[in-house]
């Protein structure tokens, strides 16, 4: 049950704002074949990959003879067979903040799954028969498989190649390290009344996506390099493959269909070296679509994160001090190590902007673990955890209302925080004001919906099960300022239509349809009129991609930009059509129209004159759009739970989470983004659990061993959206589509301990845990 957005105090928009139909919808509940899988290329070989079955060893030796007799098998690609360049996967801003520390195939080994092979063949049958008959011979090494101990004296090293360049100490296995500090920690601590420091650990997530990745390469006629592909980042994807394998850029072309989810999933390169490897040896097209338990131990996980906080404060609840130290386990490679570790404090310390001094420092490991990467969030969740758990201990330490305390001391409207500054994604960031901050009443509407006033703190029992509310509050940004950049390129058509362009990549988030509708509120058409085309590195103008909660501002301002850029030829040409002074001139329902003398012309009509009869030239406009800062949504959530003591059971009885996004240019698909973040959060709170065997082999890589959880898994869920114009923004958006999960864990965490007196530090949470920890209190 969602609660319908009040539009009274929002501008009145004809176009955006309104909760039209996705432009992809009917081609998607109608079965067309839309995904990369779908793409029918004759002739396409088969590609699956040998893989390693030790989490850290040296390939001693690779016999291929009997994989090479069976019949289809066409060829067999090795470590020797491959340029030796190295490089990251991480599909993100270039020069990229993360170590170079990855060939597509290697001599060492360094996780379960880690690829040693690639084979290609006329059917798949004949693919995974090969792969099953391809002999490795390992030298076995000693593995790291618990990140804690990832950097003690005799741990091995798992980066020693000498090629790898951006390793912050390989020696140590510490892929990236940062520190910074505000105010003065110690001196400020001796001032605070009440200070306590916690340790609070998140364990990793799968992305569980719908669709698994899927890749096609092959040569088009005229030669070029062309790779179908489920990515969420096909501008990255071009320059890596260029990379890799010393082709022009402008020889390759990199085309992205329609995308069954990706959560941060697809914003690196996992399959696209194996298939052009492949098309490249043989001239043929390539096909690679990875199975379940490849999705899950072989791409990329969420970053394991464990952060010990020290927080001072006065006696009547406010914060003078906040002091993060983390461990971040990247597994084998190091992808996005810094920036998700950086992600985990600047989306989350700016929300307390009131601190005197202020510290975040730590270190991103390797492991001998599937590699951790992109996902939703960014690793804000993890370091939210931390800090929310630890400042409700707090306030509950000084017998105060944990939601006052937050309250009191969070960032409002017009204000600032130095972290903004200071703490980019992997580097500086950007100073900036929050200009538009609706937080206040995002916990407004929580707070009574949950009904907090009547049930925080109370206890309520039935039989042996007690219910208790927990809270928490959060921040996100909107792209990442002065990097991520978008562009748009927008045409007339004669019939009055408009051809938009776009690099932005729709992952399922319904993206392509709010930029339609953005052009269409420019131009004053109808939505329908807009016909979108995303993404291919041929056609469409660069984007840097769809991540970082930035499309919706990043692109979605490019083509703001675009639209009036072709607005104002269309209003230039009319002028001269109507013979009326450009000032008289306005645009409304697809035609143009003086406020003078009433003439007017349609864009039809314009359109099909310019094309014909009349000044003949095509209407059309690039922009690109780079933010000069990262304007962050703001959510309020509350959790009720019900606890059965007698077993330890968790059963979530209500979520409630309101958000500040700026105006929510297509409000259905913006609840569906908070909804849907908010049941990833859930899931990994109560029921997603990546389990490890003692060889370091993921046990939990399909849907029956990993539990995600179903509608019927959880009582009630309410989501909203508050009244709220962000004037940087598309018609006053910022963005929507991370920000909610990262709440579940925190709130849920301290609804927990408002009806147990069980404190939770370790994520998810599990019965069993918790029962003992009854037990314990009981004793």
């Amino acid at each position: 049950m969602t609660d319908a957005l009040n539009t009274k105090e929002l501008k009145c928009f004809n176009a955006v704002n309104k909760s039209v139909k996705k432009v992809d919808g009917i081609s998607l509940v109608t079965g067309q074949p839309v995904y990369t899988n779908d793409f029918d290329v004759p002739g396409a070989l088969y590609v699956r990959l040998v893989r390693s079955s030790h989490a850290h060893a040296i390939i001693k030796n690779i016999d291929t003879s009997q994989a090479l007799k069976i019949p289809g098998v066409v060829t067999i690609l090795t470590y020797k067979d491959l340029p030796r360049i190295p490089f990251t996967r991480a599909g993100q801003g270039y020069p990229e903040p993360s170590p170079y520390d990855t060939f597509v195939l290697d001599k060492k080994v360094r996780y379960v799954g880690d690829p040693v092979a690639i084979v290609a063949a006329e059917t798949e049958r004949a693919a995974k028969l090969a792969v099953k008959a391809v002999k490795v011979e390992y030298e076995v090494l000693d593995a790291v498989l618990d990140f804690e101990q990832a950097i003690s004296e005799n741990a091995p090293i798992i980066h020693d190649e000498p090629e790898a360049v951006g390793i912050h100490d390989a020696s140590r296995n510490i892929a990236a390290h940062f520190e910074m500090e505000i105010g003065n920690i110690d001196e400020t601590l001796k001032s605070c009344d009440k200070v306590i420091t916690r340790t609070y650990h998140t364990k990793t997530q799968l992305h569980a996506m719908m669709e698994p990745h899927a890749s096609i390469s092959y040569f088009d006629p005229n030669g070029k390099l062309t790779v179908i592909s489920s990515t969420q980042v096909p501008f990255h994807a071009r320059r890596i493959l260029s990379r890799l394998f010393n082709i022009p850029i402008g020889d390759i072309r990199v085309i992205k269909p329609r995308i069954g989810g990706g959560f941060g999933g697809k914003q690196a390169i996992h399959l696209e070296p194996y298939v052009v490897a492949v098309t490249l040896k043989t001239r043929r097209p390539a096909r690679m679509v990875l199975d379940r338990s490849e999705v899950s131990m072989a791409t990329n996980i969420r970053h394991e994160m464990k952060y010990t906080v020290t927080v001072g404060a006065t006696s009547n609840g406010e914060i003078k001090v906040i002091d993060m130290e983390g461990l971040s386990n990247t597994g084998a490679y190091g992808e996005h190590a810094l920036t998700t570790f950086m992600v985990a404090g600047s989306k989350t310390l700016p929300l307390y902007n009131k601190v005197e001094a202020v510290r975040f420092s730590g270190n991103v490991v390797y492991t001998n673990l599937p590699s951790a990467g992109a996902y939703r969030g960014y690793g804000a969740p993890q370091g939210l955890f931390a800090l929310d758990c630890t400042i409700d201990e707090l306030a509950r330490e000084l017998g105060l209302d944990p939601l006052d305390v937050k309250e009191k001391n969070s960032i409002r409207e017009g204000e600032s925080s130095p972290i903004f500054r200071i703490m980019g994604e992997g580097r500086e960031g950007v100073d900036q004001i929050v200009r538009s901050c609706k937080l206040q009443e995002c916990i407004d509407k929580g707070k009574a919906a949950i009904g907090w006033n009547e049930k925080y703190g109370k206890r309520l029992k039935n039989g042996s099960k007690v219910r208790g509310v927990g809270c928490a509050i959060a921040m996100q940004g909107s792209g990442i300022a002065k990097i991520d950049m978008g562009a748009a390129t927008i045409k007339m058509n004669e019939d009055g239509s408009f051809n938009l362009l776009l690099g932005a990549t729709d992952l399922g988030t319904g993206s392509d349809t709010i930029m339609a509708q953005i052009a269409a509120e420019v131009l004053q058409v109808s939505y329908d009129k807009i016909k979108v085309y995303s993404s291919d590195t041929d056609l469409t103008p660069f984007d840097t991609g769809a991540y970082a909660s930035s499309t919706t501002y990043v692109s979605g301002n490019a083509v703001r930009k675009a639209a009036e850029m072709v607005k104002e030829k269309i209003l230039e040409k009319a002028s001269v059509y109507l013979e009326e002074p450009r000032e008289n001139l306005m645009v409304e329902n697809a035609k143009v129209v003086s406020t003078k003398t009433g003439r007017e012309v349609t864009y039809e009509e314009l359109g099909t004159k310019l094309f014909y009869t009349f000044e003949q030239e095509q209407i059309a406009a690039t922009a690109s759009y780079v933010g000069e800062e990262s304007p962050p949504p703001f959510l309020a959530s509350f959790a009720e739970v019900e606890v059965d003591l007698e077993t330890g059971k968790i059963e979530l009885v209500k979520f409630v989470s309101y958000a500040d996004c700026g105006t929510p240019l297509n409000p259905v698909q913006a609840l569906g983004q908070l909804e849907g973040a908010t049941m990833q959060g859930i899931g990994w709170a109560l029921f997603e659990d990546v389990i490890y065997g003692k060889d370091g082999r993921m046990l939990t890589n399909d849907f029956f061993t990993y539990k995600i959880p179903a509608r019927m898994d959880y009582g009630k869920l309410e989501c909203g959206l508050v009244d709220s114009y962000e004037p940087t923004g598309p018609f006053g958006a910022k963005s929507i589509a991370e920000i909610g999960i990262d709440t579940p864990i925190p709130a849920i965490a301290n609804a927990i301990y408002d009806a147990t007196g069980v404190r939770l530090r370790k994520a998810p949470f599990n019965s069993e845990e918790l029962f003992f920890e009854i037990l314990k209190e009981e004793v």
